[in-house]
């Protein structure tokens, strides 16, 4: 794990999942740049310790996730939500998630014994049962997506209405798949990062603001 804290205490709490190509620098620097801006910002691994620096190295680590670690993932990562909580000292917290670590986003804010108030997700749809969530999300979409289908998004606002919970989407003009993340060279996009970033900030401060 990667665990960046700001200078000053803060009540404000998050625990970031990486997409698959693992917890690598770019991770590390968002959990500082969190930090910066007043969050205890913690980066799960998935991977215990590896990177993949292609898709073919990242779909290799993903199928074998499971194998790279001593407990399951669900289980490691309702550990981690509980260790952030115990070192921020708070009751509730929020998790930004990207891609692969976005479609876990999504299932941890299901669990209704999590104490998950707000989630962030990137690239990334999940559906199932939303009923008794205690989350508002906030979505951010990329314009071309040959991993999210517009089928998937509108079935997952279906479900989140049908749910009762506050939810917003943001789909940014022109860019694809991994927009957000500035070592993905051919798809980051820095004015679509730099306004999703913004959206994420003010969204996770007003939630869990309490």
């Amino acid at each position: 794990m990667y665990l960046a804290t700001p200078k000053r205490k803060s009540t404000h709490a998050i625990l970031v999942l990486h997409s698959w190509w693992g917890l690598n620098p770019f991770f590390h620097r968002l959990c500082d740049r969190f930090a910066e801006v007043g969050f205890v910002a913690l980066g799960a691994d998935l991977y215990n310790g590896k990177v993949a620096n292609t898709a073919a190295g990242a779909q290799k680590l993903r199928r074998k996730i499971t194998a790279t670690r001593k407990e399951p993932a669900y289980k490691y990562l309702i550990r981690m939500i509980d260790d952030l909580q115990q070192v921020a000292g708070v009751d509730a917290v929020g998790v930004v998630g990207f891609s692969m670590g976005g479609h876990w986003a999504f299932w941890l804010a299901q669990q209704t014994d999590l104490p998950i108030v707000a989630t962030v997700t990137f690239y990334a749809a999940r559906n199932g049962d939303f009923s008794k969530s205690r989350a508002s999300f906030l979505a951010h979409f990329a314009d071309r997506d040959d991993w999210v289908s517009d089928a998937v998004i509108k079935k997952l606002e279906r479900n989140l209405s049908q749910a009762g919970r506050a939810f917003t989407f943001h789909s940014y003009p022109g860019t694809s798949h991994w927009f957000f993340e500035e070592d993905r060279k051919r798809a980051y996009d820095p004015n679509a990062a730099a306004l999703a970033w913004q959206r994420t900030t003010a969204f996770l401060k007003q939630h869990l603001s309490g």
